[in-house]
């Protein structure tokens, strides 16, 4: 979510100075490949890019496909064999051994709900949707691009027909939460990609002490969505927390009065007062967040539970697996600044369902699989 934002950030810029523009966007992956299908990248006119659609190997070459796409206003499809060393047509050593297919589509800012638009709609509200981008493989064919967004109770909006034939499709993706990509029954041979897109991290911290501040900086790096607060209004303020969304003074009693919690909402506590952290626990206890951090040693949280347990509140199991404590992972952290990649990276973990092992031991591929289904039926 953090590339679309920016890459609608670069448009508005683009727009202002009178730029045309062309969004490339990672349609299939055959085999390896750096970035995945929904990786998206904007490019100027003047040769501007925002967002990423390779590590860096395909940037080059994409950025005169996209030019091109500028020049004649039309969508266009690219396929880079990344396995092959000697490919001609990219003239670098890629050695991804995968196929990469990238749409490129010029945005036409008269046209409605032309692809910009639509990834605008995500910016809307805080709830997961799905975006359709349709493409052929075959370039002579016309290229449809990014046709359709949706959300639940919300309205549809579309720039093509046949896009809303695939509305049970684009339901199923929001029903599993995945992406998958999908062939159509056209005579082109169209395909869909067919993305589950949820809204970023929400990262909510009780505390604004210094070792919060490295923990800040990192969580704005990967686009979350940051509250700072705590009750030292001498510590919680926007000039030590610039990168932080929301700064606020608050008593633990009201901690929660003004945070709206959903499934991708995370707590930390680290206000280093244990009273405060106490509270806030108790509170977060009521509510269904899937995930509560506390910074400090195990005995700590064994404390909290028997002075809980003094109150009339005992922890069942289910509330006791929310709770993460020590939080972190196991990264041999000492610094605030380890510390907090620490934190981060558990967090980042525990939202994509990962165990945060090292990579050298997993079996597999390292991306999560996108599923590549049959052909829809009319």
């Amino acid at each position: 979510m953090k590339e679309i934002n920016e890459i609608l950030k670069a448009y508005s810029q683009a727009k202002s100075e009178e730029k045309k523009t062309a969004l490339a966007t990672v349609v299939k992956v055959e085999g390896s490949s750096y970035r995945q299908p929904g990786a998206r990248m904007l490019v100027t006119e003047d040769g501007i890019l925002t967002g990423a659609i390779s590590g860096g190997c395909l940037e080059g070459d994409a950025l005169r496909k996209a030019l091109l796409a500028i020049h004649q206003k039309q969508n266009k499809i690219v396929t880079y064999n990344t396995s092959n060393e000697d490919d001609a047509e990219v003239g670098l050593q890629l050695g991804c051994n995968g196929v990469v297919h990238i749409l490129f589509e010029y945005i036409d800012d008269q046209k409605p709900n032309n692809p910009i638009q639509l990834l605008k709609q995500l910016e809307a509200e805080r709830k997961e949707a799905v975006i359709v981008t349709i493409f052929s493989l075959k370039r002579a064919a016309i290229q449809i691009g990014t046709a359709l967004f949706f959300r639940k109770d919300s309205p549809v909006l579309h720039h093509n027909n046949d896009a809303l034939n695939l509305i049970s499709e684009v339901k199923e993706v929001l029903k599993n939460k995945s992406t998958i990509v999908k062939k159509l029954q056209e005579e082109n041979n169209n395909e869909a990609l067919i993305e589950y897109i949820k809204p970023p991290i929400s990262l909510v911290i009780a505390g604004a002490g210094n070792d919060v501040q490295p923990l800040v900086k990192m969580a704005a790096l990967l686009g979350w969505k940051i509250t700072v607060a705590e009750g030292r209004a001498t510590h919680a303020t926007s000039k030590r927390f610039p990168k932080a969304n929301q700064v606020l003074t608050l008593k633990p009693e009201y901690f929660l009065d003004t945070i709206s919690i959903d499934d991708q909402t995370y707590f930390l506590l680290m206000t280093h007062n244990y009273k405060y952290d106490l509270a806030v626990l108790k509170s977060l206890l009521e509510t269904d967040c899937q995930y509560i951090g506390i910074l400090g040693p195990r005995s700590k949280l064994n404390r909290m539970l028997d002075d809980l347990q003094l109150e009339g509140i005992t922890v069942n199991d289910e509330q006791l697996k929310r709770i993460y404590s020590p939080v972190g992972l196991d990264i041999g952290a000492e610094t605030s600044e380890e510390i907090a990649l620490s934190i981060v990276s558990e967090i980042k973990a525990f939202a994509t369902n990962r165990l945060g092992t090292s990579l050298k031991y997993k079996a597999g591929k390292i991306h999560s699989e996108i599923y590549y289904g049959e052909k829809i039926s009319e």
